[in-house]
């Protein structure tokens, strides 16, 4: 739609514009965040990054900005603009044959987050066909050339038909992960979930006045005053002073 002119999608310029769309960053940020996002099975270098970002640029997909904290080092800043975020969403869709490719799968894979639940299952659906294709391919080729081949092929042979196996079944669990995403409804809520929530919903909020410091202060003094006035006294036993016990009778204090 957007590149008519050109025949089909650069793999490396779909991880620019994915990493673009984080945020903008130098040459040098854009290698290392590539070597950080395809290192594992893919390698970029300035000779092949630079030609990529000149491209963009004449795409209209990228744009050069000046930090103006950083005139006086003129490096040039990468920015996504609105036209290189439709081409990535194109390009990540993968409507191009190359998209179930192992490169060209890893790549967009790696920017899946980008998609909706609904395309990511399409993808991942469209490169386990291409892997079981490829396993059935693999397996007559075995059949065929057993006889034929040394014990160190037909070992490597193995171990392919193996890897593909487990990427099958890799792919496997991520569509059912999708899927249930996708198409499992929502938990009712139970009747006590829901009659806490209508309570919750109809209830009117609680208001609580503020007292000012000064109000309560003048209070406290009075509401003291009238606690204390209507205590009840305690009684104290009489002692008799000492003249009144001289005074009682010797047969009495006996």
């Amino acid at each position: 739609m957007h590149r008519t002119d050109r025949k089909g999608p650069d793999m490396l310029e779909l991880a620019i514009l994915g990493l673009l769309k984080e945020r903008a960053m130098h040459g040098y940020q854009l290698k290392k965040r590539l070597a950080d996002t395809l290192g594992s099975f893919w390698q970029v270098s300035y000779g092949s990054l630079y030609p990529a970002l000149k491209r963009l640029q004449a795409d209209a997909a990228v744009e050069v900005t000046f930090p103006a904290e950083e005139v006086g080092r003129r490096k040039n800043v990468y920015r996504i603009t609105p036209k290189g975020e439709a081409i990535f969403a194109e390009l990540l869709e993968g409507v191009s044959h190359d998209a179930t490719g192992d490169n060209g799968f890893s790549v967009r894979f790696a920017f899946f987050g980008y998609l909706k639940p609904e395309t990511r299952i399409r993808l991942l659906e469209r490169r386990r066909a291409f892997l079981e294709s490829r396993w059935s391919t693999l397996k007559q080729s075995m059949q065929s050339y057993k006889e034929r081949i040394d014990s160190y092929t037909l070992s490597l042979m193995n171990h392919e038909l193996a890897t593909t196996e487990t990427d099958i079944r890799w792919l496997e669990e991520l569509i059912k992960t999708e899927q249930r995403q996708v198409f499992e409804p929502l938990p009712e809520p139970t009747p006590a979930k829901a009659k806490a929530a209508r309570r919750r919903s109809t209830a009117e909020p609680r208001v609580r006045t503020a007292t000012p410091r000064a109000a309560r202060s003048a209070r406290a003094p009075r509401a003291t005053a009238s606690m204390r006035s209507s205590r009840t006294p305690r009684s104290t036993p009489a002692i008799p002073a000492p003249e009144a016990v001289d005074a009682i009778p010797s047969k009495e204090r006996a």
